[in-house]
C-alpha cells in the first residue's frame, strides 16, 4: 500500500473535493482525506508530497494514435510560410535513402494564404514521393512522384465523399481532399504492427509529461492490433478507449461486440462515422455558403436518414454512435437521427446508449438545445476555437457565435467530453484547458477577453471536461475520472496550482510525476 500526504489533492468528486492524503493499494484508491489516514494505515509506504497539487489523471476524449505516434518521427509541417516547409522537407530527403517516402505532417494553407501544389515539391525532389497531411487531416499534399504512384491523372475520377483538386486545364494539383487522400495513403508503405506497437509504447512517455492517463481513439484495425499486442505484453500504461470505424460495423455486429466491452485498460467505444469534411479546407457541411464562396456548402457524406440506419443496426448490438460533425448542417442531420434512434431504442427495449457528437464546431440556434434534450455527448476540443477562430470568422461570420460554444452546450446541461483531435493539434491537455478558460491563443489575441468571451469555462470546468466528462462519455465514471474510494489509482503531479495561478499561466504547466494504475510511471 502506498500513502501520498501532505498534498494539495483536488478529487474532483464533489463529496469530498479536497484533501491532503491518498491511499492507494492494487491500483485502485482505497481511501481520501486527512491526517487520520496516516494513523489508520500507519503500516503503509509514504510518500510525502511537499504541498504539491493533486489530480486526477487527464483524458484526451478524441486523438488519433497511431496517426500522433508516427507524427513525432515525420517532418513537422506547421511552420508559417510555405518557404519554410519546403525547406524542412528538401532537408529530409537530403538525408532519405533512394525512393524512401517522405512523409510530413500540420501545413496549413490558412496561414500561407493559398494553397501549396505539387510543383512546389518537384522543385525539391523528384526522386522521393513526397505526401504531407494538412494540420486538419482533411486534405494532403503529394508531389508528382507519389501521384503517379497512386495513378492519379486527369482522367482520375474524384472517389466517394473525397476531391481531387485541378487546375484550369484539369490537371491535378497535387491537393487531396477528404476520400481522396487515400488514393497517396493506401500505397505508402505500412509499419508492421510490431513497430507500430513500439511508436506507441514510445509515445506513453509523452502522454504522461502531458498529464494524460487515457486517451480516446479513432485510428483502425492496425492501431487495435497494436494496442492488444501492448495490453498482452504489459507495456500498456494508458487506459485506452476504442472506437470501431464505420465500415466494420457488420463485422463487429457479427461478433457481438458492445460499448463498453473490455477491461480497465482497453476497451470498445463507438462506432465512428464521417458526416462532413473540416473548417480548414471549407469541407464541413454548412445550410448557407462560406462567406465569399456562394457556391460552397461543404460536403456532406450522408443525410439523417442513412445515418439512423447505421445507428440503428449497432444499437441492435449495443454499440453507441459517435459521429463526427463540425457545420451546421452536417450536425442537424445527426441530430435528427439521433432522435430518430432515441425513439427506436426506447421502442427495441434497448438500453440509451451514449451517442456522441465529435467537435460540434458550429450549430445552428434551432439545435442549440437538442443534445442535451437527447442526451448526446459533446466531444469537442477546446483548443480548435483559438486555433481556428480567424478563420471561423471569415468563412462563418456571425455563425461563429455559436461555434465552439462549449458554455452554451453546458448551460443547457449537455454532457462534455474534451480532447485535442492529435495530430490536429497538441495532445497536451493544458493547451486546451487554457483555451477553455481564456479563449486566447498562447500570445493573448485576440484581446484580453478572448474570443467570443461569453463562451469561457471555470477552471473547474474545463478540466471536469478532461477527467470525469471523458470517463462518462466512455462508460467508465464508476472507474475513472476521479480520485475517490473503488477508482482507478491514475493522478497527476503538479508543481502549480491551476485554481491558484494566473490562467495564461496553466498552457505551460506539466505534470512531474505521473502515477497509472498505482505505479509511477513518470517520477
Amino acid at each position: 500500500m502506498k500513502i501520498l500526504h501532505h498534498a494539495q489533492i483536488y478529487t474532483f468528486n464533489k463529496l469530498q473535493p479536497v484533501a491532503s492524503v491518498i491511499a492507494i493499494e492494487h491500483g485502485d484508491v482505497v481511501a481520501v482525506g486527512g491526517d487520520e489516514l496516516l494513523a489508520e494505515f500507519d503500516r503503509a509506504e509514504k510518500q510525502n508530497m511537499e504541498g504539491r497539487v493533486i489530480l486526477p489523471g487527464l483524458t484526451d476524449a478524441h486523438l488519433h494514435l497511431q496517426h500522433y505516434a508516427l507524427s513525432l518521427d515525420k517532418i513537422d509541417c506547421e511552420t508559417d510560410t510555405l518557404e519554410e516547409c519546403l525547406r524542412r522537407v528538401a532537408e529530409r530527403a537530403r538525408k532519405a535513402n533512394p525512393g524512401e517516402w517522405i512523409l510530413g505532417h500540420g501545413w496549413n494553407q490558412n496561414v500561407w494564404r493559398d494553397w501549396p501544389s505539387a510543383v512546389d515539391l518537384d522543385q525539391i525532389t523528384s526522386s522521393h514521393p513526397v505526401y504531407l497531411t494538412a494540420k486538419s487531416l482533411h486534405a494532403a499534399w503529394a508531389n508528382s512522384a507519389a501521384m503517379k504512384l497512386a495513378n492519379i491523372t486527369s482522367s482520375t475520377p474524384d472517389p466517394k465523399d473525397g476531391q481531387i483538386q485541378r487546375d484550369p486545364k484539369g490537371e491535378p494539383t497535387g491537393i487531396l481532399f477528404e476520400n481522396a487522400m487515400q488514393l497517396v495513403s493506401d500505397i505508402v508503405p505500412a509499419l508492421t504492427i510490431d513497430e507500430l506497437a513500439q511508436a506507441i509504447e514510445k509515445a506513453q512517455s509523452v502522454f504522461w509529461k502531458m498529464g494524460l492517463t487515457g486517451i480516446h481513439d479513432f485510428d483502425r484495425r492496425d492501431c487495435f492490433m497494436a494496442l492488444q499486442k501492448l495490453h498482452a505484453g504489459g507495456k500498456l500504461k494508458l487506459r485506452v478507449t476504442k472506437n470501431i470505424p464505420v465500415d466494420l460495423l457488420d463485422q463487429a455486429f457479427d461478433l457481438g461486440l458492445r460499448s463498453g466491452f473490455g477491461d480497465d485498460w482497453l476497451r470498445i467505444g463507438s462506432v465512428k462515422v464521417f458526416m462532413d469534411g473540416a473548417l480548414g479546407p471549407r469541407t464541413a457541411a454548412m445550410f448557407q455558403p462560406y462567406l465569399n464562396e456562394p457556391e460552397n456548402r461543404g460536403i456532406l457524406n450522408m443525410d439523417g436518414e442513412q445515418l439512423f440506419e447505421l445507428g440503428r443496426h449497432a444499437a441492435d448490438a449495443g454499440l453507441g454512435m459517435t459521429v463526427h460533425a463540425i457545420g451546421d448542417r452536417a450536425n442537424h442531420e445527426v441530430l435528427n437521427a439521433y432522435e430518430q434512434l432515441r425513439s427506436y431504442e426506447k421502442k427495441k427495449g434497448l438500453p440509451a446508449l451514449r451517442h456522441r457528437i465529435e467537435h460540434v464546431q458550429v450549430l445552428h440556434p434551432d439545435d442549440v438545445p437538442r443534445l442535451a434534450t437527447l442526451n448526446v455527448v459533446a466531444s469537442m476540443q477546446p483548443i480548435h476555437a483559438t486555433s481556428d477562430m480567424l478563420i471561423a470568422d471569415q468563412y462563418w461570420g456571425e455563425r461563429s457565435a455559436l461555434a465552439y460554444a462549449w458554455r452554451t452546450q453546458l448551460d443547457a446541461g449537455t454532457h462534455l467530453a474534451f480532447g485535442s483531435d492529435a495530430p490536429v493539434e497538441s495532445p497536451n491537455p493544458f493547451l486546451g484547458i487554457h483555451a477553455a478558460v481564456t479563449r486566447r491563443r498562447a500570445g493573448g489575441s485576440p484581446n484580453p477577453d478572448g474570443w467570443h468571451p461569453e463562451q469561457r469555462l471555470t477552471m473547474q470546468e474545463a478540466i471536469e471536461g478532461f477527467t470525469s466528462g471523458a470517463a462518462y462519455a466512455a462508460y467508465a465514471e464508476n472507474r475513472a475520472g476521479k480520485l475517490a474510494e473503488g477508482y482507478l489509482a491514475d493522478l497527476i503531479v503538479l508543481e502549480k496550482n491551476p485554481f491558484a495561478c494566473d490562467p495564461e499561466e496553466v498552457k505551460n504547466l506539466q505534470s512531474s510525476a505521473t502515477m497509472v494504475g498505482g505505479d509511477w510511471v513518470l517520477q
